[in-house]
């Protein structure tokens, strides 16, 4: 399954190359999406490539070649402009309180309470975070903190795999803006992108820590990096 901003700019690419015969820029590509930098491209146009819908060329310019399109963009609505008329609808990752469902529970009257699960999370490159509710899961009333909000994403990836962090494990996040060292945090990377990583304060610096050594500890500018969210309980299905 692709994210919104992978489906985004592959239908972003579709449209330049039926209008102009040649892919967008990269620099385009992060102007389209409203993206801050060329990064954020990379990793996109790396995750497509990864998940066989484009293929890069080499020794070529704007090397790019779609293999194929998912069923929305193959089989798109009539009135879509095919014509190159595209304007990417740039998602939010805040996810809004007047319009978000929360879990406001008393924990000594509830033995279990339904929370939505918000998308799927990044325990490896960072992806973009998901504000839609996919479904809803049942989670024990002692994992919850008195009257605090709540909500459930879904890992995936393996960087928290040492933290007892599986793919495909569910999460429950208590919603809160600061975080202490040490903590593992649902962290918004530069407005667009969410991870679950390990927090360490360095100065002005954010440390994103991840729990496997096959992955790098990013370091970025306090900045760059917005709590959402901290770890509090995790649902694992066999």
């Amino acid at each position: 399954m692709l994210t919104r901003k992978q489906i985004q700019l592959l239908e972003f690419i579709q449209h330049r190359m039926a209008r102009d015969g040649v892919p967008p820029s990269f620099d385009e590509m992060k102007d389209a999406l409203d993206l801050r930098s060329k990064s954020g491209i990379h990793r996109l146009v790396t995750a497509l490539e990864e998940r066989g819908f484009i293929r890069r060329l080499p020794h070529r310019a704007r090397a790019l070649e779609i293999v194929r399109l998912p069923d929305s963009l193959a089989n798109p609505k009539p009135g879509k402009d095919a014509a190159g008329g595209f304007q990417p609808r740039v998602i939010s990752n805040e996810r809004p309180a007047a319009a978000r469902p929360r879990a406001s529970v008393d924990v000594v009257e509830s033995a279990a309470v339904e929370l939505p699960v918000m998308g799927r999370i990044a325990a490896g490159v960072p992806i973009e975070a998901i504000s839609e509710i996919s479904h809803h899961i049942a989670v024990p009333g002692s994992m919850l903190s008195g009257r605090d909000s709540h909500y459930a994403l879904e890992v995936k990836g393996d960087s928290m795999i040492e933290a007892g962090i599986n793919d495909g494990d569910v999460v429950v996040i208590r919603e809160q803006n600061t975080a202490d060292n040490g903590d593992i945090i649902v962290a918004l990377v530069e407005g667009h992108e969410a991870t679950l990583k390990r927090y360490r304060r360095r100065g002005a610096m954010i440390a994103l820590e991840a729990a496997n050594p096959a992955y790098e500890t990013r370091i970025l500018p306090e900045e760059s990096v917005r709590v959402q969210g901290r770890l509090v309980g995790l649902i694992r299905s066999y």
